[in-house]
């Protein structure tokens, strides 16, 4: 009886968790998709701007070179100044990180994007900081964060729910069935990652080419950091981030698709 009762409970759980989920859908305005979010883009903008300071301190804050700082602000700026990016709400500011060793850069909810040093003093050119720039809008125009954390309370209610309905506390072994549940959780909250950085990609390439840069540049980020991940990171499935090589041919493909005539001449490489 006992039993039942758990996996009734369970059941309804996984209902709430799925209904939740499923009413919770709006269209973005910019990708045009229809996307299950979890927030507002008040919100986003508010929880950016809360978690920008702790962010920068976990990466040593942010660098004292202000003319470098000044210059990624102002091709950030171009990116969301000369193409529709200009005619979302959110407020987009950008920011050079000091660490000199990590090799990333991020977006937070809203519009807050970093790069840090690490990874800046790797390109080369100003496209290759456009691109990387342009990923990280695209991260926010997308409304991943709003996605990403819908996607997780669902997959937290999912297991959950599988946890309620098969842990018995009399018999340890069924702790396992919770903990594949668990893994399970994980790896579809990994799979959605992977394709917001695929779309992001995308996205660059569209911004990035409006503003006058060549999107091929994000080809060469894709080897910069594929070398600086020593071009073996494990197996892509096991990764919140595509393997950089293999977004490569994403990239050329969203290229073509873009200018199916080929590329515009005189862009900043």
């Amino acid at each position: 009886m006992r039993g039942i009762i758990k996996f009734i409970i369970g059941l309804l759980v996984a209902a709430v968790s799925l209904v939740t989920y499923w009413c919770n859908t709006e269209k973005n305005e910019f990708t045009g998709e229809n996307q299950h979010v979890d927030m507002t883009v008040e919100q986003e903008i508010a929880l950016g701007l809360q978690a920008a300071p702790e962010m920068a301190s976990q990466y040593g804050g942010l660098h004292p070179d202000q003319a470098a700082a000044k210059r990624i602000k102002e091709i950030g700026q171009r990116l969301v100044q000369e193409t529709e990016v200009a005619n979302t709400p959110y407020k987009f500011d950008f920011h050079l990180l000091a660490d000199e060793q990590t090799v990333n850069a991020f977006a937070l909810p809203g519009g807050q994007i970093f790069i840090t040093a690490g990874l800046l003093r790797r390109l080369s050119t100003e496209g290759q900081v456009a691109g990387v720039l342009g990923h990280e809008i695209g991260h926010v125009v997308a409304r991943h964060s709003a996605e990403q954390l819908a996607k997780s309370r669902l997959t937290q209610g999912l297991t959950g729910a599988a946890a309620i309905a098969t842990y018995d506390p009399d018999n340890p072994a069924s702790r396992t069935g919770a903990i594949a549940a668990a893994m399970v959780g994980k790896l579809l909250t990994m799979r959605y990652g992977r394709e917001d950085e695929l779309e992001s990609d995308r996205l660059a390439v569209k911004l990035t080419g409006a503003t006058g840069y060549d999107p091929r540049a994000m080809i060469e980020v894709m080897r910069i950091l594929e070398q600086a991940s020593g071009g073996s990171n494990g197996p892509e499935f096991a990764q919140t981030h595509p393997n950089p090589g293999n977004r490569i041919a994403e990239i050329e493909q969203a290229i073509q698709q873009e200018y199916p005539n080929g590329l515009p001449e005189g862009l900043v490489p």
